[in-house]
């Protein structure tokens, strides 16, 4: 399953796709915006947006992107590995 993450701390980038990793999942993680986030986002299963540290810019364009491909989205508010973990756990199933 391949998983894009949108938002969150730069600090945890890597244990972000550590946690993934850990549930079988391929993971690209979008802390900044830096060019164009539709065209980089490709075609991942799951989109999880960290909704208190990204920006509306960055949120509509995801969004934009995810809704033309009918791709399920997952809004957490916190940044945190526990938030991801649980998200990850709703949608993978495995541990």
């Amino acid at each position: 399953m391949s998983v894009v993450m949108v938002g969150g701390n730069e600090r945890m980038v890597c244990q972000y796709k550590d946690i993934c990793k850990n549930h079988g999942c391929e993971a690209k993680v979008f802390v900044n915006e830096k060019g164009a986030l539709k065209k980089k986002m490709g075609c991942p299963d799951l989109l999880i947006l960290f909704t208190s540290t990204v920006s509306h810019r960055m949120v509509n364009s995801a969004v934009e992107g995810a809704k033309r491909n009918n791709i399920p989205i997952a809004q957490i508010h916190s940044s945190s590995a526990a938030a991801l973990n649980q998200v990850l756990l709703r949608h993978c199933g495995v541990l």
